[in-house]
Formats: C-alpha cells, structure tokens, sequence
C-alpha cells in the first residue's frame, strides 16, 4: 500500500529544513490518500519536492515525526536494525556501557524513544504512537545487537508512564516486556556501585545524564566538607564520597529518594562518611546560612523547574533563589556545581540567572567548567530538544 502524501504549506517546515525531526500540525497544507494514526506517511514541500518519511498521528500538536530524509527507504525491520547498530556502535566509542543510555530519541534518528541500559537490564520509554508500533521489533533488535558483543539482557521493563504520553492521545504504561524478573538493578558508575529501582525510580529509574559530570566533581571533593542538594538516590554525593571528602550531606525532598540513597551508601561502606537528610531544599539553605554553616563544595543538580514555555519566569526566580543561598554557603574559594535540566532554560537564561544570584550575594564567579549531558545523550544540532542539561563548576570568591 503506497503511503499517504502530506504537502506542506508555503513557507512551512522551516524546523524539518534546518535538520530537525517535527512538522507540527499548523503546517501542513494537505493530505492524500487513506492512513491510521501511527501510519508512515511521505511529506513532500509544497512545491512536490520530497523531504522524506515519517509517522503521523493527528492527536498530537506534532503532528509528523520524521524517521528518515529518504523516500525511498522502506521503514523495515533492516531500517531499524541499521539505526540500531548506529547507536550501539557510537556509544561503544564514547562512553562507558556498562550502563548507558542506548537510544535517544531523535538525537539517534528513532524519534519518541529512549532505550536505558542498566547492566544486564534494559528499561524502555516510548512517547509517540508511530514508534509505539516498533516497539517490540526494537527490543528483539536490541537484544540482537548486544548478544553479537556478548551481552546477554537479564530482562526488559517498560516505562512509558509519563504524562506526555496523552499528548499522543495513549494511554501511560508500565510493566515486563516479556518475563519478569528482579528489578532492583546493581549498576557501577565511575567507581560507586548503585541500587537502581527500575520499577519505582524516577523516569527510567537513574539519572545517565550526569555521569561524567559527577566525575568531574570529584577531584573537588578530596577532603572536602559537601552539601549535595536535590541528591535523588546519592549519585552526586556518593561520587563526593568516593573521591575522599571528609564530610558529605545529601539532601532530598522524597523520602524515597533518601531510603534508595541511604541503602547506596552502605553499598559503597560510605555510610560512616555520608548522611542523608529528607528536607526541602528551598526550606534548609536559609537555616544552614543562619547558623553561618560554610562548605568546601556545594552541589545543586534539581528537578526541572519548566516543562514548558509558560512557566520559565517562575523558573528563573526558583533557580535564582537555590543558587545565591547556596552561593553564601560556599566558603570563600570553595566550589559551587550548578545545573539546569529543562530545555526550555536555555543557556543563555541559566548564564544570566547565575550572573544574577552572584551580584545579589557579592560574589565573584570564576568558571572551572561548563558541560552539557554526557554522549550517550547526544545533542542533535537542529533538533533543539535533545540539548537540555547546562552544568557549570564555579570557584566561588568573595569581593575583594
């Protein structure tokens, strides 16, 4: 059956003609032929010139995510394969896969799926409903591709529960992909070894994105006394510990979070070293500051403050407010790690954000660092949604 054709409108697809994925559905002019929601359609421009294929649903906003540039391509299990191979290989050259990030959506050309690998377990998200379809082939392909390098999968969780999914008009999910198996998950990251809940954890379970960012702290925190803020599971603060600091605090709003983080410590026989307290962040930074606490390193990783355009100045005045508590917190000629997590806070935002909450404090911001997610969460120029973590080490001086 040939695809349904969608033209665009003139002077339309101006994201597709740039290298993005996404024609959204205020630009298409027309639709030929019989498709179902989820169905690879061919968009051409509006003058017949082909721009390639991709899967349709008219319940989200997206209205077309494109899979490939080529219409000629047949969308088969070799596609899939190929685009498979693709991601495994690059990642074998950039990062450590021991765990990692296997697919990243559009960023690897597979748009709506992320694909974790946490040691022998793999844990999938799909958000769009034509990805939803491959699904299944995906996971065998996956498997496929690993088995050729000698890694075996102990077993596939789905969590596809976020809330974007009813963008989609899906309903959320989570569950085995095949047969059930324990999912607490022993992963090892740069030397510290974690209990990953793939079930109940946030997202997909832990936070991949940061790994080579809590490395970088690490060389900061030799015989340092550190506040990790927003600490999760421990990662930031047990990467501290690792390193040799001599006193480290994690601080948490989710009890959850906490019991996961006070069970790695002991993983690592750190809990002599580490303490992990259930408090609001916003809420303890003024009392440590009023009981003129100081620490040697100060690590701030939070949630997204944004989810969406609309929201971006409460962002800011919540990123602004963390950032110059914590910045008073910093001794003078400590470290400061700051980031952001939501796209919609771009770099310039957090830059001036930051420039701010320094000048309200009277401190004086040297920069160590400036990073970005680790590889396996690739950034794809043109596709603006792949590049969302900003990270920056500052040494925190006072105004002389």
């Amino acid at each position: 059956m040939e695809n349904a054709i969608v033209t665009l409108k003139k002077g339309e697809g101006r994201t597709v003609k740039a290298g993005g994925m996404w024609i959204y559905d205020n630009e298409i002019e027309s639709i030929m032929g019989a498709f179902a929601n989820g169905d690879i359609v061919t968009v051409h421009d509006f003058d017949g010139y082909p721009m390639g294929k991709g899967f349709i649903n008219e319940n989200s906003k997206i209205r077309i995510r494109l899979m490939t540039r080529n219409v000629h391509r047949n969308i088969d299990r070799d596609f899939l394969r190929q685009r498979i191979k693709d991601a495994w290989e690059y990642r074998k050259r950039t990062v450590d896969t021991g765990s990692c990030r296997l697919i990243f959506g559009e960023a690897d050309f597979l748009p709506g799926l992320v694909v974790d690998k946490f040691s022998d377990v793999l844990v999938v998200e799909s958000l769009a409903l034509g990805i939803d379809r491959f699904k299944e082939t995906i996971v065998e392909l996956l498997k496929e591709t690993l088995r050729e390098d000698g890694i075996s999968i102990r077993g596939v969780y789905e969590r596809s529960d976020a809330k974007v999914r009813q963008n989609e008009g899906m309903e959320r999910v989570k569950g085995f992909l095949g047969e059930p198996f324990d999912t607490n998950v022993e992963i090892e990251e740069n030397g510290v070894r974690f209990l990953v809940d793939v079930k109940e954890g946030q997202k997909t379970g832990f936070f991949l994105d940061q790994k080579y960012n809590r490395l970088a702290i690490q060389k900061l925190c030799r015989d340092a006394k550190v506040l990790d803020c927003f600490t999760h599971t421990g990662s930031f603060a047990l990467n501290a510990a690792i390193a040799g600091a001599r006193e480290v605090i994690g601080v948490d709003a989710s009890q959850t979070g906490i019991d996961q983080a006070i069970k790695n410590a002991a993983l690592n026989h750190m809990a002599d070293k580490v303490e992990f307290w259930c408090r609001d962040v916003f809420e303890l930074l003024p009392e440590l500051e009023k009981k003129q606490e100081r620490f040697d390193v100060v690590i701030l990783d939070p949630p997204a403050f944004t989810k969406s355009r609309n929201s971006v100045k409460n962002a800011v005045k919540g990123y602004r407010e963390i950032n110059l508590r914590a910045m008073k917190l910093v001794r003078d000629g400590g470290f400061l790690a700051t980031c952001s997590c939501s796209h919609f806070m771009t770099y310039e935002l957090f830059t001036e954000t930051l420039h701010q909450a320094a000048r309200n404090v009277h401190k004086r911001l040297r920069q160590v660092e400036f990073r970005t997610q680790a590889p396996d969460h690739p950034i794809l120029w043109a596709a603006e949604e792949s590049y969302y973590l900003k990270f920056y080490i500052f040494q925190v001086c006072e105004e002389r």
